[in-house]
């Protein structure tokens, strides 16, 4: 045949035309460069666009076509995400699973899908995805008239519908999925979703925030297997803005705070060496996403086994092959790796006046607390304390009554996060006497060993066995279950509260703990109760018992995890020699002292210490009698194996009571008095709790603030303080707007006829501050999500001498005078007195002062020597000090 001759003029038409639709398939490296050649459709085919709409009635009244306003033009674009939207396509194009846009910000999801639009209208996508349309769905326009449930599910039902007919030619962006799939979401929306995704005949982008993927997505397992997570949360630079919380880093996690320096911890490295490079080893992974498909898929590939994940914390239990580790470390999707560690105990009524406790519960008639507190009974009432131990023996008489829901004991909750699945008693024994010391109603002869908060509720999560030890795993499953719906399964709602609401609990107290080895930065453990702390909880940790070496002699720098955590209330012991007056007391000899030693390495191998002022403050721990578990079996193996701890005060079985001494003692005191205070004030901050104690805490003449933080607590002045905080402030209150109902109050408290001086500073991380001005003016760190301490500016801002610049962000207001140095009390107010070292916590490397030197992974205080990976018998004086505490007076039966 023939052929025919073309006119040159068709010829160069039909040549153009090739041109232009090669040019439409290249890839475009800018998305500006892309609606620069939106001339390149032709009207002729944006009217078939348009006149196509006639097929998609639903879609065209429902949602947005943001390819065709891509091609016109009139779509924003933004380079911000420019690598989420290739991962997004990415998984368009192997639909096995969903992509979902997991972002705090609507307006970044929003980006991410106009991105992918972008991308398809001008063929900057695999062939799979050629010729698509992007529809963006709007929720507002499809409530809006929907006189009910059903009629707004029957939209929606049509929407998916025809979207599904169009065979996977619209991509549906499905911002906050959780309205239409999952636990949140009608049935019928649900099961029209599940099904056409299903069949593969519809390809969505679904959108929504961590919480509420995690929550409504992730928990219902017939619907997270259609979805992939991609979590487009990044960095944010905010060293310009007056944002009190910094950015995250590139490695991504529910948790606001940074990840810093090597991934794979030091611990981790040692326990690689030991296993060899055949062995497996059990550790904790801390990932962007628990459920993302990157995870699972990378885990699977090198034959990890995974056991728990604890989706509020980005962390999973793993068996972990060695030699894996360094592969995982590599992945963008691994956060940090450590090992699943041993927890113990970390010790191995006289405290309601030596405390100033009973001048709250019984005040007198006519003095200045009587009247600010009214008739009111102050006892921790309506609130609740999770204690995190070896469980408690719920039916010990020092916990009867009736809790915050109505009826039984006031132990409204026990949980067994062991493998033991003993939740009610407590056959080690610890854990009964640290929750009766905190909550505890006394059992006999008056009030003298009560607790602190007798009227608040307990909370008992068991992560130490019968033996006292448990796993790092366990204790993050505990915190983990206490940001998690009582329903796991089901969409948080009025009738399924999340745990801690349910349960009122406002504090969490943690009285054992690990060597804190890794930076709290990149710590599971303090990590988890930074969470707890955003979330509005009180957490409360204590420092350790490692004061002093096995000959006796001083040390420094030994605080455990999570007390090495900034934003908890990190708390030592002290020693009251049985006597109620404050003026014969000393910090107990064990009780560890700061700073905080834990560190990261860099990528040069070089060590970053934290460099803490730790703990925050004191409380009684020496030598207290408080409630004794026992069961049918027996006494509890602390007595067993140590006769001497049982006070001998009765013999019945459920009212016993025990001696026992250490941090682990003193902390709970601190959670009894954070319970008062939230009762008195139940709209203070975390932070506000903590500055109020601190502030208010009496200095022990002849210790350093690395020993007893600002001072003893002092019930009496918390509480007045706390009654006299506003209950309107907020985060968005004005910097220096007055913070107080009224003057300040007389920072001078009376116990047993004796008057003392409170310390009217507060200790900010690296530094320490003072003046009225920290309670008669609000301050912006005291806000919720902010850590005291971090990136602090001076009203005016100067730059501190002695070298020391503070880093910007928040700003402390005049009148506050900030400090460097480390004091030896005078036992009047913090920085009076003698300077023990002077600008000891200015950064890494060898700091020096006074003849104390602590240099990197070397802690040298009276002439004893520790070096790095030494161990000083921790677990044998943790034993001696829990049974024997220091010598002298016990607390008096």
């Amino acid at each position: 045949m023939k052929r025919k001759t073309h006119a040159p003029a068709i010829t160069w038409i039909t040549t153009l035309a090739l041109l232009v639709s090669m040019c439409a398939s290249f890839m475009f490296s800018s998305h500006a460069a892309a609606q620069s050649n939106k001339d390149k459709e032709t009207a002729t085919q944006l009217q078939a666009r348009e006149t196509s709409d006639a097929n998609y009635p639903m879609l065209s009244k429902y949602a947005t076509d943001l390819t065709l306003l891509a091609l016109r033009g009139k779509l924003e674009t933004t380079r911000d995400h420019d690598a989420d939207v290739a991962r997004v396509i990415a998984s368009l194009s192997a639909p096995s699973k969903a992509p979902v846009v997991v972002g705090e910000s609507d307006l970044d999801r929003d980006a991410v899908a106009r991105g992918v639009a972008i991308n398809i209208a001008f063929g900057d996508v695999p062939d799979a995805l050629r010729g698509k349309r992007v529809f963006r769905l709007s929720l507002d326009v499809l409530a809006k008239g929907a006189k009910t449930d059903g009629e707004f599910a029957a939209r929606v039902q049509a929407v998916f519908t025809e979207a599904a007919k169009a065979e996977g030619k619209v991509v549906l962006f499905v911002d906050q999925l959780h309205e239409y799939a999952g636990a949140r979401a009608t049935a019928i929306a649900s099961a029209t979703m599940k099904a056409a995704i299903e069949a593969n005949h519809l390809r969505i982008i679904g959108g929504a925030t961590p919480e509420a993927y995690a929550t409504y997505i992730a928990s219902d397992e017939s619907v997270a297997k259609l979805f992939e997570s991609i979590s487009i949360d990044h960095a944010v630079d905010n060293a310009s803005s007056s944002s009190s919380v910094r950015g995250k880093d590139k490695r991504h996690s529910p948790i606001n705070e940074e990840f810093e320096g090597e991934k794979i911890s030091a611990d981790m490295r040692e326990l690689m060496q030991s296993a060899g490079k055949n062995g497996h080893v059990k550790a904790i992974l801390q990932v962007d996403d628990v459920h993302s498909r990157e995870v699972s898929a990378l885990l699977a590939r090198y034959g990890v086994l995974m056991g728990d994940s604890m989706a509020k914390l980005g962390a999973i239990k793993v068996d972990l092959p060695v030699a894996a580790i360094e592969a995982l470390a590599r992945s963008n999707s691994m956060n940090y790796i450590s090992p699943d560690a041993k927890i113990v105990n970390l010790d191995f009524g006289h405290v309601v006046k030596t405390t100033g406790t009973d001048q709250v519960r019984n005040p007198s008639s006519g003095s200045l607390l009587g009247s600010l507190l009214g008739s009111t009974t102050i006892d921790g009432g309506g609130m609740s304390i999770a204690v995190i131990d070896s469980g408690v023996d719920t039916s010990h008489a020092a916990f009867s009554g009736k809790g915050i829901l109505g009826t039984g004991y006031r132990v409204v909750f026990n949980k067994d996060f062991t493998t033991e699945n003993n939740a009610s008693t407590d056959p080690y024994g610890h854990g009964t006497h640290v929750a009766s010391s905190a909550v505890g109603i006394s059992t006999t002869d008056g009030d003298k060993y009560q607790g602190i908060a007798p009227g608040a509720s307990l909370v008992n999560l068991r992560v130490l066995d019968k033996n006292g030890v448990g796993a790092t795993s366990g204790l993050l499953a505990a915190m983990n279950w206490i940001l998690s719906p009582v329903d796991p399964t089901k969409a948080v709602s009025s009738t399924n509260p999340l745990n801690k609401d349910k349960y009122s609990v406002r504090v969490v107290n943690i009285s054992l703990g690990a060597n804190a080895l890794n930076s709290y930065k990149n710590d599971p453990v303090c990590r988890a109760a930074r969470a707890l702390v955003d979330a509005g909880l009180v957490v409360v940790a204590a420092a350790g018992n490692d004061g002093k070496d096995a000959n006796g002699n001083k040390i420094y720098g030994r605080i455990h995890s999570p007390g090495n955590e900034p934003s908890v209330i990190t708390v030592g012991a002290s020693n009251t020699f049985g006597t109620d007056a404050r003026s014969d007391d000393a910090i107990a000899t064990y009780s560890s002292r700061g700073p905080t030693r834990s560190y990261y390495t860099d990528a040069n191998g070089v060590k970053h210490y934290d460099n803490l002022l730790k703990p925050d403050l004191v409380a009684p721990g020496n030598k207290l009698i408080f409630a004794e578990a026992d069961s049918s079996a027996g006494p509890n193996l602390l007595v067993t194996q140590n006769p001497q701890l049982d006070s001998g005060i009765t013999d019945n079985n459920n009212r016993r009571l025990m001696y026992l001494s250490g941090t682990s003692m003193a902390t709970p005191i601190v959670s009894g008095v954070a319970a008062l205070m939230l009762q008195i004030n139940p709209k203070l901050t975390p932070n506000m709790v903590k500055m109020a104690l601190m502030y208010t805490a009496g200095p022990i003449a002849g210790f350093n603030e690395l020993e007893q933080g600002t001072g003893q607590v002092n019930v009496e002045g918390a509480a007045r303080l706390a009654k006299l905080i506003r209950t309107d402030l907020s985060s968005s209150t004005a910097q220096d707007s007055p913070m107080l109902t009224s003057s300040a109050p007389d920072p001078h408290t009376t116990i047993a006829g004796q008057t003392f001086t409170w310390s009217q500073g507060i200790i900010l991380k690296h530094w320490y501050a003072k003046g009225t001005n920290l309670i008669t003016k609000y301050q912006t760190y005291y806000a919720l999500g902010v850590v005291l301490g971090d990136g602090i500016l001076l009203g005016d801002g100067t730059v501190l001498g002695d070298g020391v610049v503070i880093g910007d962000g928040i700003l402390l207001g005049d009148g506050v005078v900030i400090g460097d140095s480390i004091f030896t009390s005078a036992g009047v107010v913090l920085g009076d007195g003698t300077i023990f070292c002077s600008g000891i916590l200015l950064g890494d490397g060898v700091v020096i002062g006074d003849g104390v030197v602590l240099g990197d992974g070397v802690v040298i205080g009276d002439g004893v020597v520790i070096g790095d990976g030494v161990v000083i018998g921790d677990a044998v004086r943790a034993m001696s000090t829990l049974v024997n505490g220091d010598p002298g007076p016990h607390m008096k039966p």
